[in-house]
């Protein structure tokens, strides 16, 4: 459990660079041209908070889907079925990753038109709110973002089964992309230097090999979040 534990924090983290990029975008919304002093200190960690909200709550709801999903592939006869598909998307979102990076293709899908325009509508109605408030919301719409990187943790949370554990393996997500986010709002993001490049690539490793293990019933989704399979 513990190493599992781990290893989402570790994925976490090193994908989270790639990903700042485009929450980089957020970050510059809500904080604008505010001076660098405590009410924009506050606003980062209001900012990461509505992120934390929205990132449990997202757990909550695929590990109640999980628990569906598990309950019906018991009735069909196959067993650890959310844990199954929940692999084969980490698999999947990994190797398409691995292959991005490596030129091997053309790049991820664009953003439905409608859904654009309703993300612009909704920012928006949050553009003209106090620093404080408009940092809490831009983090809660976080979620808005077609993030590949964050659904298959989505994905990998659904996996578990259980509510409270997919909350819980969604806050560890959590923890993991905190740096890098708090690295743009300060403007620090050279801090990663040459290994930006290369980090997004190492995460994507580290999410196949969770997902071949999940697949092979070497790594078990359940109860305590994940456990080792025997």
């Amino acid at each position: 459990m513990i190493w599992s534990a781990a290893a989402i924090l570790v994925a976490s983290l090193l994908g989270s660079v790639h990903c700042a990029a485009m929450c980089g975008g957020f970050v510059c919304f809500y904080s604008g041209s505010a001076p660098a002093d405590a009410s924009l200190v506050r606003a980062h960690t209001l900012y990461n908070v509505g992120r934390l909200i929205s990132y449990v709550f997202l757990g909550a709801v695929a590990g109640t889907i999980g628990s569906g999903v598990s309950h019906i592939g018991a009735f069909a006869g196959i067993s650890r079925a959310a844990t199954l598909v929940a692999g084969m998307l980490m698999i999947g979102w990994a190797g398409s990753t691995i292959a991005v990076q490596h030129g091997l293709h053309a790049g991820p899908p664009s953003t439905p038109v409608a859904w654009q325009r309703f993300i612009g509508s909704a920012l928006s109605h949050v553009r003209h709110q106090p620093l404080a408030v408009r940092a809490a919301l831009t983090g809660i719409a976080t979620t808005l973002l077609p993030c590949g990187w964050l659904y298959v943790f989505v994905a990998a949370a659904g996996g578990t089964g259980r509510a409270v554990d997919g909350m819980l393996l969604m806050t560890i997500f959590w923890i993991g992309t905190v740096p890098a986010l708090v690295a743009v709002g300060l403007g620090a993001q050279r801090v990663f230097g040459p290994l930006r490049q290369r980090l997004p690539t190492i995460g994507a490793v580290t999410v196949l090999l969770m997902g071949v293990l999940a697949v092979s019933g070497r790594l078990v989704m359940s109860s305590g979040l994940m456990s080792h399979g025997h």
